[in-house]
């Protein structure tokens, strides 16, 4: 299976090559990429960053973020099925969307909306759950509340920016004054 892989960590550019194909577990769905988000996370720990963190085996398979079709499900698996178009951010230990097929456990991935480009969906899981681990579960932003996005223009903002407005939280500016003009 074609991959992008790392023999160890290095800031070097990962190695397209071949790869074994994942093993499934009777938890797991098996997806055909279509395809996968780059972000900084994926750069960290290629180069090492967080490897007292989360310390990984080699050959690396990189990416967390991915978007495609279950080909095969799991014996436990029962809210997904062959042919679901799906998104998702594999669990640490777990990563691998830099390939043609990546194994992921279930509560990992969701179905992706039909109205959602495949390289849409696959920038999404990290900087959506980024997003709602700041609101939601570290600030544990109430109704009512304001909330102030700063650089809502990036991924991470764009997304909280919608999740705040969903949950009710964006702060609502006053209507502009109207300008006389003279």
């Amino acid at each position: 299976m074609k991959s992008y892989f790392i023999k160890q960590y290095q800031k070097a550019p990962a190695i397209l090559g071949e790869m074994s194909e994942p093993v499934m577990n009777d938890d797991d769905v098996l997806v055909e990429v279509c395809a996968a988000g780059l972000n900084h996370l994926d750069l960290r720990i290629k180069s090492g960053e967080f490897k007292m963190l989360v310390p990984y085996s080699f050959p690396l398979i990189l990416g967390h973020d991915v978007a495609g079709k279950v080909i095969a499900v799991g014996k436990n698996v029962r809210q997904l099925a062959v042919g679901d178009e799906v998104f998702a951010r594999p669990r640490d230990g777990r990563i691998g969307a830099f390939a043609e097929k990546i194994s992921i456990h279930q509560d990992d991935v969701a179905k992706k909306p039909s109205n959602l480009p495949m390289a849409d969906a696959a920038g999404l899981p990290l900087v959506a759950l980024t997003a709602w681990q700041a609101l939601v579960e570290i600030a544990q932003v109430k109704a009512g509340q304001k909330a102030f996005i700063h650089a809502g223009a990036g991924g991470v903002g764009t997304i909280a920016i919608q999740l705040a407005k969903y949950l009710g939280h964006l702060w609502q500016p006053r209507p502009a004054r109207q300008m006389r003009i003279l």
